[in-house]
């Protein structure tokens, strides 16, 4: 737990507590057994007097109440003292996985709310399967004790059938039941809707995505990958988490395209980073290889059927930005709606899509008739990949060659990054002032630089310009005055002279 200032968590300040499962023996047995060595008694202690702030077959949010209730059932001081020992044994369970903590501002009371979400203790193969919780309990207890109850809570595989080959008998939920999907429940829909807004997803600060989840992921993700360690970290790390589903949502990914760019090599640093440059170059190769085959199958039917059928990926879900947020314009920046989206979205949406969407999705929008050609993929990805410009100034820098219909060529697109890249153009504000200032140098260089109609056809009629007059100098009136021969050989001497001849 992050506190900076101690006046900002003391006994007074209120609290719930959320969780969304119950405990069974076995969990008991794992925080018994497992746990509490790593995290010691009292820190287990705590888990399960916030655990019982809710009934044990109920899960949900529990009252708002004073944390004076937790320190009075804990046995603990009131005071600096008191409040720094919570924090310590609540940041053990934090980092084990079994506790998060968030803090809201209540407007009304103006004061901070405390959240307490738990969550269950990990299986014992789950357990055992992760690294550093692992390594963490051998530096405990010992190598030797961490076998003792990984053998007591986990029996072996029989050895007859552990060579046997496997069929799966189970039968799927469509053979077996039939589900009436013409008739449309508004009511149990909108109470399916109340039940999870009121639900403890909803009391969560975390980012609430639109796209893949930790739990789809991990679920599709291979269990023995070098990166499966890092992957499962993302449980805790949202931002990481809106970065895949951002890339997720440029590029078109299913959800196994995700598992497998993430399985690649490198694509997590050291410290379990995302390295975004190479995820992206990953996702954009699985993008080019579907768009290739979704155009021959395109062929391919057109050539059977006689007619052209329009073969489409569903768009990967939701875009949260690398920082989480939904970015908006200012007024005073806004871009003029084209004519190819009028009637569609009016001058506020357009706008946002070109700050918040992925280029890829304008590209879509431009060139509905068909697909977007593969030169102008190419061009485009370099610029992301390669010069590193950002979505929005890509988005900004289409918008100007769609509406002032210049060229799309590779050379003509380039030439306009190079001069944004040489100017500092980092920014969706940066860009329409760029391109402002593009169209105004581009009217000035068309209009301003021609001479007005009557001054040049006087100039025509008045013939081509003569040289000018150059002026010649004239001898002196009168007659030439004769030197005497000494006067002429003193002039000889002195050009000799000048020449270096004497």
């Amino acid at each position: 737990m992050r506190i900076t200032n101690m006046l900002h968590f003391s006994e007074y300040h209120r609290f719930y507590v959320s969780r969304d499962f119950a405990l069974s023996d076995l969990d008991y047995k794992m925080l018994a057994a497992v746990y509490q060595p790593m995290v010691g008694a009292y820190a287990v202690s705590i888990y399960q007097t916030l655990y019982q702030q809710l009934p044990s077959d109920k899960i949900g949010s529990s009252p708002i109440d004073q944390r004076r209730k937790l320190f009075l059932a804990l046995d603990l001081e009131s005071g600096e003292r008191g409040r720094r020992l919570f924090i310590e044994q609540t940041s053990k369970l934090e980092a084990v996985g079994l506790l998060k903590t968030s803090r809201r501002f209540a407007a009304a009371s103006e004061d901070y709310i405390y959240e307490y979400t738990l969550y269950a203790p990990l299986s014992p193969t789950e357990f055992f399967r992760n690294q550093h919780l692992t390594l963490l309990l051998r530096d405990k207890v010992g190598k030797y004790a961490v076998f003792a109850p990984r053998d007591e809570l986990i029996l072996p595989d029989h050895e007859e059938v552990k060579a046997a080959s496997s069929e799966n008998l189970s039968v799927p939920f469509y053979d077996l039941f039939q589900l009436n999907t013409q008739i449309v429940d508004y009511e149990l829909e909108q109470a399916f809707f109340q039940s999870a807004a009121s639900g403890p997803s909803e009391a969560k600060p975390e980012v609430m995505y639109k796209g893949y989840q930790y739990a789809e992921i991990i679920m599709h993700f291979p269990r023995h990958s070098v990166n499966r360690e890092y992957v499962e970290r993302l449980k805790y790390e949202p931002e990481q988490l809106a970065t895949i589903n951002f890339v997720a949502k440029k590029y078109n990914l299913y959800l196994t395209d995700v598992c497998k760019s993430l399985d690649e090599e490198g694509v997590f640093d050291e410290n379990g980073q995302i390295v975004l440059e190479l995820l992206q170059h990953k996702a954009n190769q699985v993008f080019r290889s579907d768009k290739k085959r979704a155009d021959d199958r395109k062929r391919t039917l057109a050539k059977i059927a006689g007619a052209a059928q329009e073969v489409s990926r569903p768009v990967a879900q939701g875009r949260p930005d690398p920082d989480a947020s939904e970015r908006t314009v200012e007024m005073e920046y806004y871009l003029e709606v084209p004519d190819l989206f009028q009637g569609e979205c009016n001058q506020h949406q357009y706008n946002y899509i070109l700050r918040n969407e992925p280029y890829t999705y304008l590209l879509e929008k431009i060139f509905s008739k068909g697909s977007v050609p593969d030169g102008l993929l190419d061009t485009l990805a370099k610029v992301d990949l390669n010069y590193g410009l950002s979505e929005e100034v890509i988005n900004v820098l289409i918008h100007y060659i769609y509406v002032n219909k210049r060229s799309w060529s590779r050379t003509s697109i380039e030439f306009s990054v190079t001069d944004m890249l040489g100017k500092q153009v980092s920014t969706f504000e940066q860009a329409v002032q760029y391109i402002r200032e593009q169209a105004k140098y581009t009217e000035r260089k068309t209009t301003g630089t021609r001479a007005p109609r009557g001054r040049r056809q006087e100039a025509a009629r008045t013939g081509p310009r003569q040289k000018p007059a150059i002026p010649v100098v004239q001898n002196a009136p009168g007659p030439a005055r004769q030197r005497s021969e000494a006067e002429r050989e003193a002039l000889r001497k002195k050009a000799q002279q000048l020449d270096g001849k004497l």
